[in-house]
């Protein structure tokens, strides 16, 4: 766990950025090979839309970094944090910990985005995507990114965590961002064990369901227990038959523009269908 510890406590933006679109490459080439639907859509084009907001996600979060060091270094000087509070060892630390921060720094955030009208508007932009796949995981407007910054922040100080735990958390997280919207075919018992515990393509895809009450379900980003702890989950009977997007954002010059996908926020509010 040492070694471990130590390999992302030191581990370098380069490796990091080739982490994340690693994780890329290796998904969009699996979706090639087995994928869970055929939609027909222009892949390239729906990648480079989806593709611009990771770029922007990722710089957003390279400026947030300097919030995140703060706090980890406020927490080292203070042995500030829940997790510092008690001894443990450090396994139990680095589990508790990666736990924790998915649950404040990705779940509350998220069911908070989902209920709060106003941070819900840039939340839209994400749920817009008619063709969900690993693409899709980092579609995020610049401001929705700002919140899920300083919720995780906020999670860093609850939590008391180091810089080589939140490293990990990061890392990890991102591969659950792709892995859960990769458009992919996996062996049913192979998901469904998964499912308890671990965020799936299965579990995940109901959440972008066209409407609601799909919609405002399985909010879980790495561990899917939270959605069972706050009855939260649900199911859809032929996954097959899910229509990804938004009833209130259903056309294609809306959802496959940048510049409207960056102003929707500022447009009146569309109730979604009853």
């Amino acid at each position: 766990m040492n070694e471990i510890l130590y390999f992302f406590t030191n581990i370098s933006e380069e490796i990091r950025v080739s982490v994340l679109f690693g994780g890329l490459t290796f998904f969009l080439i699996l979706e090639t090979g087995i994928p869970f639907s055929t939609s027909k859509y222009s892949k390239l084009s729906h990648a480079g839309i989806n593709i611009t907001f990771t770029l922007i996600t990722l710089l957003v979060n390279l400026i947030g970094a300097m919030g995140i060091l703060k706090a980890v270094e406020f927490n080292k000087i203070n042995n500030f944090g829940l997790l510092n509070s008690i001894q443990i060892p450090l396994w139990l630390y680095i589990v508790l910990g990666l736990i924790l921060m998915d649950f404040i720094g990705a779940w509350l955030i998220h069911w908070i985005q989902h209920n709060v009208r106003w941070m819900w508007r840039f939340h839209i932009i994400h749920h817009s995507d008619p063709n969900v796949d690993v693409t899709s995981g980092l579609r995020h407007h610049p401001v929705e990114n700002i919140f899920r910054l300083c919720f995780t922040i906020l999670a860093v100080l609850i939590i008391g965590a180091n810089f080589g735990l939140v490293m990990m958390y990061q890392t990890i997280s991102a591969f659950f961002a792709h892995f859960s919207h990769a458009n992919i075919r996996t062996p049913y018992i192979f998901e469904y064990l998964l499912s308890f515990v671990f965020v799936t393509p299965a579990f995940h895809r109901v959440h972008h369901h066209y409407m609601q009450p799909h919609t405002d379900s399985n909010y879980g980003n790495i561990f899917s227990f939270w959605d069972r702890i706050f009855q939260t989950s649900t199911k859809f009977e032929n996954p097959y038959e899910i229509i990804y997007g938004l009833d209130t954002h259903m056309d294609s010059n809306e959802h496959s523009s940048i510049k409207n996908l960056l102003m929707i926020p500022f447009q009146p509010h569309r109730s979604p269908q009853e």
